[in-house]
């Protein structure tokens, strides 16, 4: 296991509020982020739980979601300075903070807060906290952006080589398949 699982399933948060919302390429299509009404349901499937999601939380979260991104732009980019601004600008903002917390019958566990107990504070704080673990240690190179033609949606690379490239199975697929497409028509369609 790369991650203890809080620290997971903050990382996979993190992944899935960036991909639901943000603009930008999505399999080869492009994507354009939920605004408006629709942005508390958007938000709300995609947090672990049954939680309810305020207007004024949503738009917190994704103004985290787009400092998000760019941790794992920059990450991706080899720009591992940038990508700790960013994140250490998010622990200070959110006022993050490490706690012990027990779940009836199981045992202490670190969970993050944040300076409020708001869903979208903690959230933030969470997330925040989630990424100075992963870019504080070896494990900052598995924050990905997918590198297939026209998408741009990011990842945690959980692989045991760290050699994920793509957000899913369907743009590795389109890029092998375009990639073969073009060595065959550079051999002149001869197999």
């Amino acid at each position: 296991m790369l991650f203890d699982s809080h620290v997971a399933i903050l990382l996979d948060t993190a992944v899935s509020l960036v991909n639901v919302l943000t603009d930008g390429g999505d399999r080869g299509k492009p994507y354009v982020a939920p605004k408006g009404e629709s942005l508390p349901d958007m938000i709300r499937a995609v947090l672990p739980g049954n939680v309810t999601v305020s207007m004024d939380e949503a738009h917190y979260l994704a103004g985290t979601t787009l400092k998000v991104r760019r941790v794992f732009e920059a990450m991706d980019d080899g720009r591992d300075d940038d990508a700790a601004a960013v994140v250490n600008a998010l622990v200070v903002s959110t006022g993050a903070r490490p706690q012990l917390d027990r779940a009836a019958g199981e045992p202490w566990q670190v969970h993050f807060h944040g300076a409020d107990d708001s869903l979208a504070v903690g959230w933030s704080a969470g997330i925040a906290s989630a990424l100075t673990l992963a870019i504080g240690s070896d494990l900052g190179g598995r924050l990905g952006v997918c590198q297939a033609r026209q998408c741009d949606r990011v990842y945690v690379d959980a692989s045991r080589n760290n050699v994920r490239q793509f957000c899913s199975r369907s743009c590795q697929s389109r890029t092998k398949a375009a990639a073969f497409r073009a060595r065959s028509a550079g051999r002149g369609g001869r197999g």
